[in-house]
């Protein structure tokens, strides 16, 4: 009973709410760009704040504008009265700028990482990857669009207007509890946020326009497309355009992954066209679906009561209005040349399996869930990958729902889904991809280049971010093997609790020095460890950020270390 007067008060004000206007985000661009990630109040309904987060506004943050070239520092602001991270979702760059759970921006500090832009034009995105509190982080606004330009795509006619005939848009859904506060964790995601804008409408020219589309919702996914099957082309995946234009009526998007879409409005002047979600047509096993679940039993609570679930529901009015002064009017032909790695030149083939952290029909639907057996550990490298290492990653779902997978440090390219190739509109690179529940499978190949850091981990993990947050994630190495140091055939030192309210067991040691830094780098202490295992004690230093240098004669480890109130 108590679920349903909740579930009761959390979609009644928002169903009586009056339309709004979609918020475009302001845009940043230059060599240096700040970032402030702050607390704010957006009311959503009347008379009603809910308190927020948002980086240099209230809810979510500015469009970062980047070329393709350029280098760029990007300074991160902590005014939170917590500590977060920052990642920047499907930019190839290196660990220590990678903005991963190590990376913690301390309440009050800034981080500044500096890093050349490597990627091609698409449409990417920033938000918090704080272990255990990613989810809480983005539920309250933390996040913001990353748009890449480069020469290739300037040559191509294609509306590239920001806010004119090119618009950024985020689709989240979040839930609502009876005050107007934001749940967390929760199936009652009932209200769908474009951009931070409840019940939004976009004016949009008779014209072919372009809409940069990112799932950012925690857990659902979503099968876009418009009201009577009016037709669209997709232009672009997570890591850049396509081939050609791929048309559809339908585009499933799951959390996490991007999308460019062209759609020729030239002859709906006057009309009014819904952005939908066609969940009703969603298969059973997919978050969203009428049955999550691909078994007869199990359930996550509340799920049924959510009426977007299985249904077919609005995402953004568009009302279409004049067109611009030299409107784009037609769809190119082609695009770019994608040039995926031969599967004749593979160094190694890596295997991940999805699985309940307990066996039975409420973990393999309800989780946790982790990956090859094993839980998030912050202390434990998953792979160790060699430097210019070319893999194909076999992903195996044993668990009843499907999972979207994400990957730091690269793009990647699929190469079949169940066996079979994968959709036209999935042939470019992709740093997220959805695997099939109950022995469903994904393959894809990718290189692992420019970048190694034995020190700092990336991660991968789902991108439904409740999993994230409870251990479905795993971390790797990319080493030089050109060098001695952290070399393949060493095991990596250990070290647990992590975070930790008083002392860290290290496991792994060989005749090593240990060497204790606060944040500002001063040395607080010293030791020789004799022992394969080894207790550092934290309790004499105030709660921060520590780092533990661990070295031997055939290899050093660098790690991170937060102490926390007990």
């Amino acid at each position: 009973m108590r679920k349903l007067m909740l579930f009761t008060l959390a979609i009644i004000p928002l169903m009586s709410i009056a339309q709004n206007p979609l918020l475009i985000p302001d845009t940043l661009s230059g060599r240096a760009i700040n970032l402030t990630l702050q607390n704010g109040q957006v009311p959503f309904y009347g008379g009603i704040n809910t308190q927020t987060i948002g980086y240099n506004q209230a809810i979510l943050g500015p469009t970062l504008m980047l070329n393709k070239g350029d280098s760029v520092t990007i300074n991160v602001s902590n005014i939170l009265a917590e500590p977060t991270t920052l990642h920047w979702h499907g930019l190839h760059v290196s660990s220590d700028n990678d903005g991963g759970p190590h990376t913690v921006i301390d309440t009050g500090k800034t981080w500044s990482p500096s890093f050349g832009v490597l990627d091609n034009a698409a449409t990417y995105w920033y938000h918090p990857h704080l272990h255990e509190h990613t989810e809480e982080q983005v539920t309250k606004g933390g996040a913001g669009f990353i748009i890449v330009r480069d020469n290739d795509e300037k040559k191509i006619i294609l509306p590239r207007t920001y806010g004119i005939d090119d618009f950024p848009i985020a689709v989240q859904s979040r839930g609502f509890d009876g005050s107007g506060q934001f749940l967390i964790n929760t199936a009652l995601d009932t209200a769908i946020l474009c951009n931070g804008t409840v019940n939004a409408f976009l004016d949009l020219p008779a014209q072919v326009v372009r809409l940069r589309l990112l799932n950012g919702a925690t857990e659902r996914v979503l099968n876009l497309g418009f009201q009577g099957n009016l037709g669209f082309h997709q232009i672009a995946t997570d890591g850049g355009l396509l081939d050609a234009p791929v048309p559809l009526t339908r585009l499933r998007l799951v959390p996490g992954e991007r999308a460019e879409i062209l759609v020729d409005l030239s002859t709906h002047l006057g009309s009014t066209i819904n952005l939908m979600s066609f969940s009703s047509e969603l298969p059973r096993g997919t978050y969203g679906a009428a049955n999550p679940s691909v078994m007869p039993v199990g359930s996550i609570p509340g799920y049924t009561m959510n009426p977007l679930n299985g249904s077919d529901f609005k995402v953004l009015q568009l009302q279409v209005i004049s067109s611009t002064p030299n409107p784009v009017t037609s769809i190119p032909a082609t695009l770019i040349v994608n040039a995926p790695w031969s599967t004749l030149n593979v160094d190694t083939t890596r295997n991940i399996t999805f699985q309940p952290a307990q066996m039975g029909p409420t973990g393999m639907v309800n989780g946790p869930f982790v990956l090859n057996g094993r839980g998030f550990d912050m202390g434990f490298i998953n792979q160790k990958i060699p430097l210019n290492n070319t893999e194909i990653w076999e992903l195996t779902n044993s668990t009843a729902i499907a999972h979207p997978f994400h990957i730091h440090d690269v793009q990647f390219y699929i190469l079949e889904i169940n066996g079979a190739a994968p959709p036209t509109n999935m042939l470019g690179k992709k740093d997220v991809v959805l695997v099939p529940p109950m022995g469903g499978t994904v393959r894809f190949i990718t290189k692992f280049e420019d970048f190694a850091n034995s020190n700092t981990p990336y991660m991968y993990h789902c991108h439904m971010l409740s999993h994230e947050d409870e251990g479905m994630m795993g971390q790797f190495i990319v080493f030089d093997n050109t060098t001695s140091v952290d070399a393949p055939n060493v095991t990596l030192v250990s070290l647990f609790p992590n975070p930790t309210s008083g002392k860290i067991t290290l496991k792994g040691l060989d005749q090593s020095t240990i060497k204790l830094f606060n944040a500002q780098g001063k040395l607080l202490r010293m030791r020789l460890a004799t022992n394969a295992e080894e207790e550092i004690n934290l309790n004499d230093y105030p709660d921060g950020v520590y780092f533990l240098h661990v070295s031997t004669a055939k290899a050093r480890w660098s790690y991170k270390v937060i102490k926390i109130a007990k």
